[in-house]
């Protein structure tokens, strides 16, 4: 466990590298998909309050035997409270589902830029992070403008942007934009929910050569950037696979031809349009 490489956020709060992400799993199926990544040795789980899943995932928890500050929790902002006082409300009512007092990591999900709500949200988050409610704040699906005009108005800068992030959509500019600000990049569906991303050719040749697969390959890619990877799955072969990833190191020029694939092709919405 020890050997896990992990983020240091600007919070001071550390992240694991690679957790376990439970979006699109239904509340039948949580329980037992974060208790097989709790015994493989994940130490970061990440949820939402959309996915309607928190209550599993904090008996899996529970159930674990793992102390709660071994664990790096996660849980997002519901769409439905970018209004004022619902913030807390939100939080609250994801900490009684999960099971917990406090969160390690507490996002708003999506910007909403037509709602245009979201640097009002962001002040009752420092409220809650400044309470010690929660280890760190960021958010989810930012673009570059929302960031800015997020750090223009906050006290607190986001620890994390997590943004769909694979292959196929390098996400290059928004990530210098991180790097530059001191947000840490966490991956959403960081391996394009498998399809046609790990059946490309360039994929399955580096796979081939290091004897791994090809979902190993890009999240390896992934830590490789320092970027957060949150690979989900509820087949526990592959729960353990996808955690497998640190008996191999990619080669530079390895790194640098997953990174061509790049065509900026999103598979989730667009966060300058999504409103849902």
């Amino acid at each position: 466990m020890a050997d896990q490489p992990r983020i240091l956020l600007n919070t001071g709060a550390s992240m694991p590298q690679l957790g376990f992400g439970v979006f699109q799993v239904t509340p039948d199926e949580v329980e037992k998909a974060v208790a097989t990544a709790l015994e493989t040795g994940y130490r970061s789980i990440d949820t939402a309050a959309m996915y309607q899943n928190e209550e599993g995932v904090g008996r899996a928890i529970v159930s674990s035997g793992i102390p709660r500050k071994d664990i790096f929790l996660t849980t997002k902002l519901d769409n439905g409270a970018h209004k004022a006082g619902d913030v807390e409300k939100a939080f609250d009512a994801s900490l009684t589902k999960l099971g917990v007092s406090y969160l390690d990591l507490y996002l708003i999900h999506w910007p909403l830029p037509k709602t245009d709500r979201y640097v009002e949200v962001w002040r009752e988050m420092e409220k809650l992070h400044s309470d010690g409610r929660t280890r760190a704040i960021g958010v989810s699906n930012f673009q570059t403008s929302h960031l800015r005009r997020l750090l223009d108005a906050a006290t607190v800068a986001p620890a994390v942007n997590q943004i769909e992030l694979h292959p196929y959509l390098t996400q290059e500019p928004l990530r210098t934009f991180h790097r530059r600000h001191h947000i840490a990049t966490e991956a959403w569906s960081p391996i394009g929910r498998g399809g046609e991303l790990l059946r490309d050719p360039i994929i399955t040749a580096i796979a081939e050569k290091y004897a791994v697969t090809p979902a190993q390959t890009v999240i390896r890619w992934h830590l490789q950037l320092d970027n957060i990877v949150i690979p989900r799955s509820v087949t526990p072969e592959r729960i353990r696979e996808n955690f497998d990833v640190f008996g191999f190191e990619l080669d530079p020029d390895d790194i640098d031809a997953i990174s061509a694939l790049n065509r900026n092709q999103r598979i989730g919405p667009d966060p300058d349009d999504f409103e849902g």
